[in-house]
């Protein structure tokens, strides 16, 4: 379907986690392209909100890979140019500080509606035509995958058996996507220790979960809180009802990639 906007399109291979949709051609055919890829994003997260139970309507959000070389002119002295992209478009806009993994880019996200969307690739492409990429620009290529991965808390986690190992190159990508919890976080007991690894350092975050949904995360007989417990290695603990309240608090203990892959996994559930 993209084909009919005029644009020359390439979508990078399929074997891996992320896949990079390439647009080329005059700025009309482009932004006919992003329409209806914005369509799609938006008739796919209408479908999704009909079994939900979730009562806002999330944004659309896309991701655009750009030459870092091209960043600061789309930033703006001060920060000045993304700042004037935000407001006349009505969208959010986050230009990532990091370069993608092996490459000279950088990722923009972009979320709101689709027509802030539209609106804020516009005023991109005319920046970007304005300050043509400077040097070599080396392009960001996925990583093939050969296991399943996962995103969870800024980590990325590759599965294997009922081992989680993190991916520190799909990490950066993971935060840059903007992801939110769909149940509200409540962070507490942050210890840190000067001098002890990131992995070791312990921590205790609270989760709130309505009270129809924690039998799925219970599973049969704790069958499913078992499984999350053995996979994440965190404790979790889920208090007794309380009389009057929709809701159970959740508390997972451990080391912070422990945390993030058990808040991912009953997010899942």
């Amino acid at each position: 379907v993209l084909f009919q906007s005029g644009a020359r399109i390439n979508i990078s291979e399929g074997n891996c986690p992320e896949r990079i949709i390439t647009l080329a051609g005059p700025t009309t055919s482009i932004f006919k392209a992003f329409s209806m890829i914005i369509e799609k994003l938006e008739e796919d997260i209408s479908t999704s909100m009909t079994n939900s139970t979730a009562t806002s309507k999330p944004p659309v959000t896309m991701r655009l890979v750009v030459p870092a070389s091209q960043c600061g002119s789309l930033i703006g002295k001060g920060g000045c140019k993304i700042k004037e992209i935000r407001e006349s478009a009505g969208a959010q806009v986050q230009v990532a500080g990091d370069m993608l993994p092996n490459s000279t880019e950088r990722a923009i996200t972009v979320a709101g509606t689709p027509q802030s969307i539209i609106e804020c690739v516009k005023q991109i492409c005319v920046v970007m035509l304005e300050s043509p990429p400077k040097g070599v620009t080396i392009p960001y290529r996925p990583k093939p995958s050969g296991s399943p991965v996962i995103f969870a808390g800024g980590q990325a986690y590759a599965v294997q058996g009922q081992h989680a190992i993190p991916q520190p190159d799909l990490t950066k990508l993971h935060q840059l996507a903007m992801q939110q919890s769909p149940f509200p976080i409540a962070h507490s007991n942050q210890g840190f220790q000067a001098g002890m690894d990131a992995s070791a350092q312990t921590g205790s975050h609270e989760l709130t979960i309505p009270n129809d949904l924690i039998g799925c995360i219970i599973g049969r007989q704790g069958a499913k809180i078992n499984e999350i417990r053995q996979m994440s290695g965190a404790q979790i603990k889920i208090a007794n009802p309380v009389e009057g309240s929709t809701d159970r608090q959740v508390t997972i203990t451990g080391s912070h990639a422990s945390i993030s892959l058990a808040e991912y996994l009953i997010n899942a559930r």
